[in-house]
């Protein structure tokens, strides 16, 4: 992982860093679900999935399967019975400042296509620090009880629901026919324990010589996945409802009324929860929860804020993991004050420089913080940072922490202004800084240890090409060695320095067939969309190498098609922007990358050694939109683009930006234009949005 600021992180970082997140948090997710013994603070946490969420709003096409924004929790552990959520169980996007609550309203109300300034209303929840639980109910009684798992499985924990005194076994309405209670209710709440709850319990363990929690949420998720029901019967655990996942009949129009209805049914709803209707109220609600928080008699870590109305929340629907209609806003992580010791300069893959402050350990948020980004040389200079000085860092908002300011009249006498190298510090190649970019570069190339051997690592990843026992410290060590240099010597190297390798301490004859086997099973045949993409071209993710690969099918028509699309006036060159997310920007990366020659020879090279297999797209259900283009042109009658185009993919369509000759279906709304005109000359069929809105809904035409 860089230390690279978002906004100056090339293609090739952006995807080593999202490799990097998807593998930590899974870890993280693994040590926090599972195991209730987690490996980070919360802030730490927060800070790898706000880092995340950032690189993908810059990279949207760079987007992983495995990435952390499409996963919740961790899978189910083995030791309980399964439960498949009939519902998925989400988790929420985070903020993190007050300026962001007016962004979350702002971006409900485009969705919803809203006029500003309309009013929308809010429940604000404190947000719990516990386990998240769901408690199926059918004809008022309780009958299964499960975990989150990983949204769309969790563990079976029924019996250890029952054993918690709060949980209600039957639901009781004031109705004594009961019928305002569904027949079938998924309540979804969180398991806690109360702080004083807590501290008898670790007194208790500490008599016994037994291991005592660091904290409540890991003594309530511990507590709550016994295998042993009894234990947590004796564990004293509370529980809050907060939402609903199946239900067979909704019989409320806004969250402020479900949530009085489970509580009028004896399941239990936080009282601090209130409604809000402008950003101020919200803004007011967590100030004055956050001066309260020490007060409570449970741990929270933020507030909650979920539009009210339910029609509103159907309408606005999820992206990714999480609903579009609600958010946590987190509390801000701790700072500290700390001395500057030094400020060094590191080289990352593609060249980019990122100086690093190296600090006297301090403890921030109950973690050692001994390094600190800086950013980059503009953001020295802004806030006058100088080796010696008495800095203010804080763990909020990004991975690594951050040197907030200075502390003016505590700096040194001697201390001085920070000159940044003008050679770069690993190969002696000169620095460079691209017009209108804050990043500064060594212009060294593959000249520049740093930067070549960060490509070769990520040729080989699990992500690219998968040959496995090639991680990146055995392509240091043959880079190093001089073993392999280009992405080709990759499928030479047994031929060549088998024999060497086989008497490295360490490997031996087992270790190197393990390796050389794993390179001739990628040579056997590799997918297209894994090809592209372990090229390392700038802009092309594993989603857009994917996109590429499902337009073009064949390795031989990406590079003939490519070849034609040069010219800007070409058919080809056209049809290549139409792509979904592949605009202007993105396909002259792509085109730039094959029209150098080195680049052309290495490529040509590497179909010697391997077999590309055709794309194969994934087998389409029945849906009428399932693997079809769809382009949208001027304005719908109801809908916003925004939730067109998210029916559009929910459903298995594919949508583009232009109209070209793999269109399918143009759906037009008023004041439609050129796009309209085109589809008629080439005889696509068109939809109104009712039509558009058929099709979703599976009415074929």
């Amino acid at each position: 992982m860089t230390e690279t600021p978002v906004e100056a992180l090339t293609e090739l970082e952006a995807v080593a860093e999202l490799a990097f997140l998807a593998k930590k948090m899974a870890e993280l997710d693994q040590a926090y679900y599972q195991n209730d013994a987690p490996l980070a603070t919360d802030a730490e946490y927060d800070a790898f999935k706000r880092r995340n969420e950032e690189i993908e709003k810059r990279f949207p096409h760079l987007v992983r399967e495995d990435s952390p924004s499409k996963r919740v929790g961790a899978k189910a552990s083995d030791d309980f019975e399964k439960v498949v959520h009939s519902v998925p169980m989400l988790s929420l996007a985070n903020i993190f400042t007050y300026g962001e609550i007016d962004e979350f309203i702002d971006r409900i109300r485009r969705f919803l296509g809203l006029p500003e300034g309309a009013a929308l209303e809010f429940m604000a929840e404190p947000k719990l620090d516990g386990l998240s639980f769901s408690a199926l109910y059918i004809n008022g009684k309780f009958v299964r009880g499960a975990t989150r798992g990983d949204g769309a499985v969790g563990e079976d924990i029924t019996e250890n629901l029952k054993m918690i005194q709060d949980m209600p076994l039957t639901l009781h309405s004031a109705d004594l026919l009961g019928g305002d209670i569904p027949e079938r209710l998924e309540i979804r709440g969180e398991v806690f324990m109360n702080k004083a709850d807590f501290f008898a319990l670790n007194e208790m363990q500490a008599a016994k010589g037994k291991k005592v929690f660091a904290n409540p949420r890991n003594a309530a998720a511990g507590s709550l996945r016994q295998l042993d029901p009894k234990i947590t019967r004796d564990r004293h655990l509370s529980l809050f409802g907060y939402t609903f996942g199946e239900v067979s009949e909704e019989k409320w129009t806004t969250h402020a009324e479900f949530l009085e209805k489970i509580r009028s049914w004896g399941f239990p709803v936080n009282p601090e929860n209130k409604l809000c209707w402008l950003p101020q109220d919200i803004a007011a609600y967590f100030s004055s929860l956050g001066e309260r928080r020490s007060s409570l008699a449970y741990d929270i870590d933020g507030a909650v804020y979920k539009v009210n109305r339910r029609d509103y929340q159907e309408r606005l629907g999820f992206v990714a993991r999480s609903p579009r209609w609600a958010t946590a806003h987190k509390f801000p992580a701790e700072q500290a004050q700390t001395r500057l010791k030094n400020i060094r300069v590191q080289v990352g893959r593609t060249g980019v420089l990122t100086p690093v402050a190296d600090l006297e350990p301090v403890n921030v948020g109950g973690v050692m913080v001994s390094h600190a980004t800086l950013h980059n040389e503009d953001e020295i200079k802004r806030k006058d940072v100088r080796i010696s000085d008495l800095v203010v860092v804080q763990r909020a908002g990004d991975v690594i922490p951050q040197i907030v300011r200075v502390i003016l009249d505590k700096r040194p006498e001697n201390a001085k202004p920070f000159s940044f190298p003008t050679e770069c510090p690993v190969c002696g190649s000169r620095v460079v800084r691209d017009m209108d970019q804050v990043a500064q570069r060594c212009s060294g190339g593959l000249v520049c240890p740093a930067q070549a051997v960060e490509k070769l690592k990520h040729f080989v990843s699990r992500d690219a090409l998968n040959i496995e026992g090639f991680g990146a410290k055995n392509v240091a060590f043959f880079f190093d060695r001089g073993w392999i240099k280009t992405l080709g010597d990759v499928f030479e190297l047994e031929e060549k320095y088998g024999a060497d390798i086989r008497k490295l301490d360490g490997w031996g004859d087992k270790s190197a067939d393990n390796l050389f086997s794993s390179i001739r099973k990628v040579q056997s045949g590799v997918e297209l969309d894994k090809f592209l993409f372990a090229l390392g071209i700038p802009q092309i993710g594993q989603a857009t190498a994917r996109l590429l690969a499902a337009h073009y099918l064949t390795v031989t028509e990406l590079m003939t098609q490519l070849d034609a699309a040069r010219d800007p006036a070409s058919e080809a060159y056209q049809d290549l922007t139409a792509i979904e997310s592949i605009g202007i920007i993105v396909a002259q990366e792509l085109l730039d990358f094959f029209e150098e020659e080195h680049n052309r020879r290495e490529v040509a090279r590497l179909l010697t050694f391997i077999q590309v297999n055709d794309f194969v797209p994934v087998k389409q259900d029945d849906h009428p939109l399932a693997g079809k283009t769809v382009v949208f042109t001027g304005t719908l009658p109801t809908l916003t683009r925004s939730e067109a185009k998210a029916r559009a993919v929910a459903v298995g369509a594919k949508v583009a930006a232009s109209v070209s000759k793999k269109t399918d279906f143009v759906v037009l709304g008023y004041d439609a234009g050129s796009k309209a005109k085109k589809a008629a000359e080439l005889s696509i069929q068109t939809l109104s949005e009712e039509e558009f809105i058929a099709l979703c809904n599976n009415q074929k035409q």
